[in-house]
């Protein structure tokens, strides 16, 4: 079993106000909850600046090359939905088979 963390940054060129990125932001976390069942969640690194977000989606499955099938999917879809520009910022996998059991780090 392998546990995968994708993060994006969101660049919203087009948000006026924090109200308008958390319009965007809400919507998209909760498309991609329902369609992909992901947990996603938005860091607190850009929380105060208008146009920019940083959202963290978590998902675990059998192995590595499904994660990063999921994560391609997630990407795409994010690009077509938000109004701005779409950045990778990082992926990470923590192999938790069962040969690894107890090792998290």
């Amino acid at each position: 079993m392998t546990v995968g963390v994708y993060t994006l940054e969101l660049h919203l060129p087009s948000a006026r106000s924090l109200k308008n990125k958390r319009q965007v932001v809400k919507s998209l976390k909760d498309r991609l909850r329902s369609r992909y069942n992901v947990a996603v969640a938005e860091s607190g690194e850009h929380a105060d600046l208008w146009q920019r977000a940083v959202l963290a989606i978590v998902s675990v499955a059998t192995d590595q090359h499904v994660l990063d099938r999921l994560f391609e999917s997630v990407r795409r879809e994010a690009e077509q939905q938000v109004p701005g520009h779409v950045m990778e910022t990082g992926r990470e996998f923590i192999d938790a088979s069962v040969d690894n059991e107890g090792d998290w780090s």
